[in-house]
């Protein structure tokens, strides 16, 4: 659909008027070939509309060691890390309760989530044995950690001890 927007937009720039024709040329329509498809109606508009929200995004992947470190170690703002795994089933259903529980929070704490297939490195360091692992830390310091999936108030339980009063 955006291509062919796109491609509407660059050939009508370049399309002339109907009137502009000798009347002994057959009369073209305004848009032709995969073109034909977008309605040309006046008030009519090919466009969607995009809406962007300029909400904190509080999740996000840690992408190697200098960016765990960056991210996590370094922040001023609390961390909770979820070490999970592609391959593990618990881990699919407890990061998404974590998502849930960081997302009420409004920006009072961070959730990074760390593939241990992808960061062993970074596993190996936090003395991770099983997935899911989840840490909590403030000032690069481990407050908490559990491990294996817990229910949706153990876990609000373990983000608001993190965040303090």
């Amino acid at each position: 659909m955006a291509q062919r927007l796109m491609l509407s937009r660059f050939i009508s720039s370049f399309e002339r008027p109907v009137q502009a024709f000798p009347s002994f040329f057959p009369q073209r329509p305004k848009t032709h070939g995969l073109l034909s498809t977008i309605s040309t109606k006046p008030g009519l508009t090919t466009a969607r509309k995009i809406h962007a929200s300029l909400s904190f995004r509080v999740t996000f992947n840690i992408q190697n060691k200098d960016d765990f470190q960056d991210r996590v170690v370094e922040s001023e703002t609390p961390v909770i890390v979820d070490f999970h795994a592609q391959w593990c089933g618990p881990c699919k259903i407890l990061g998404p309760r974590l998502e849930k529980m960081v997302a009420k929070q409004q920006g009072k704490v961070l959730m990074a989530k760390v593939d241990i297939d992808d960061h062993t490195d970074l596993a190996l360091e936090y003395e991770v044995s099983a997935v899911p692992t989840v840490l909590a830390m403030k000032n690069g310091t481990i407050i908490d950690h559990f491990v294996g999936i817990k229910e949706e108030d153990q876990l609000e339980a373990f983000v608001k001890k993190l965040i303090g009063p």
